[in-house]
């Protein structure tokens, strides 16, 4: 871990949830940073701050920006009771405390003491952030009247505002709400766990559909377990035990230089083959011959078919209403099949929906 002082020398971008700064470190030399008030209070021009570069020092995918830890001055820096008394980054100096949607000064409280069941609502269990829009876009071109609600897991990213999807999503109508779950904060709703975070979606949040997933950055290790992918496998059980429909987005890529992620992710077979116990929709999108049998080989030897059931549909890179999508820096054009198979997903999941 590395902390450094630094100067605050331009807000670039200030919203409510993250502001991108550029700051000067001791040598004067700019560099990028994100505050996040809920954190630490609003940073203004000339602030001294105190960084956490522990991740940008180790080339890790952070977006190369620093973390603003604390700002220097006197007296309370900050001073924004939430009404609850649930705390998320437990036990760390920055814990923060939330209004919990499950607990007794929620309004809600009363509807989650009743929830036990998402009744049948479908759910697409995601092992990537971005593939989040691209379910979203596919479920919406199928059924525009569809609630879609995000519920993210603390596998990843812990602060929602991290994304810069989420703000462009909500904007832009192709999901309507948000729910942040375990130590995770930030969402319009904050839950204890992704089981109660799940029926928040369904019973408070109102969705027909919900999209389970991580935040950026996942970590991976390159070994079957140790990677943040696991998380797909615990949402599909989640959602499986709560009497909902999982539908499982497979990672598939023909263009990722690591031979693990090609055809599919590793991490997305260790969650279907040997995380999930409970049968999910895998859907599989429309490829041309050769890479539709590498995929179908990848899937079969991982033992994926043992429990869950294979949905093909023919799917194309759904409107995403001006929203640029990238993964690991690729666009459609460099890596379609992972693009393509995140929108299978999501007219799998609206089909389910249409079913029911």
């Amino acid at each position: 871990m590395r902390l450094v002082w630094a100067t605050v020398d331009r807000i670039v971008d200030d919203s409510e949830a993250a502001q991108w700064l550029t700051v000067l470190v001791g040598d004067d030399r700019p560099v990028s940073a994100v505050a996040y008030p809920a954190l630490t209070g609003r940073c203004r021009n000339a602030d001294r701050v105190l960084l956490n570069t522990t991740a940008v020092d180790l080339g890790l995918g952070t977006g190369g920006h620093h973390i603003v830890v604390a700002r220097a001055g006197e007296g309370v820096a900050l001073d924004d009771p939430s009404s609850g008394h649930i705390m998320k980054l437990r036990y760390t100096p920055l814990q923060r405390d939330v209004l919990a949607v499950e607990e007794p000064a929620s309004d809600a409280h009363g509807v989650m003491s009743e929830a036990r069941s998402l009744e049948a609502m479908p759910v697409v269990c995601c092992g990537l952030h971005s593939q989040l829009p691209l379910v979203a876009a596919a479920a919406k071109e199928r059924i525009p009247g569809l609630r879609i609600a995000y519920v993210m897991s603390d596998a990843a990213a812990l602060p929602l505002a991290v994304s810069r999807l989420v703000p462009r999503l909500l904007d832009s109508g192709l999901i309507e709400a948000t729910i942040t779950c375990g130590q995770a904060f930030g969402g319009m709703l904050e839950a204890v766990n992704v089981y109660s975070g799940l029926l928040a979606a369904r019973h408070v949040a109102g969705a027909d559909l919900a999209i389970a997933g991580i935040g950026p950055g996942t970590p991976g290790t390159s070994t079957p377990f140790g990677h943040g992918g696991v998380a797909q496998g615990e949402a599909i059980n989640a959602v499986a035990a709560l009497g909902g429909t999982p539908v499982a987005a497979l990672r598939v890529s023909f263009a990722d230089p690591r031979a693990r992620h090609v055809p599919v992710s590793h991490q997305t077979l260790t969650a279907l083959a040997d995380v999930a116990l409970r049968p999910a929709r895998v859907a599989i999108p429309e490829l041309d011959a050769p890479h539709a049998e590498a995929l179908g080989l990848a899937l079969e030897q991982a033992g994926v078919w043992r429990i869950h059931e294979p949905r093909r549909v023919a799917a194309a890179l759904p409107d995403l209403r001006g929203i640029e999508v990238l993964t690991m820096g690729r666009g459609f054009e460099e890596d379609p099949a992972f693009f393509l198979a995140a929108a299978a997903a999501g007219a799998v999941a609206a089909g389910e929906v249409t079913g029911r």
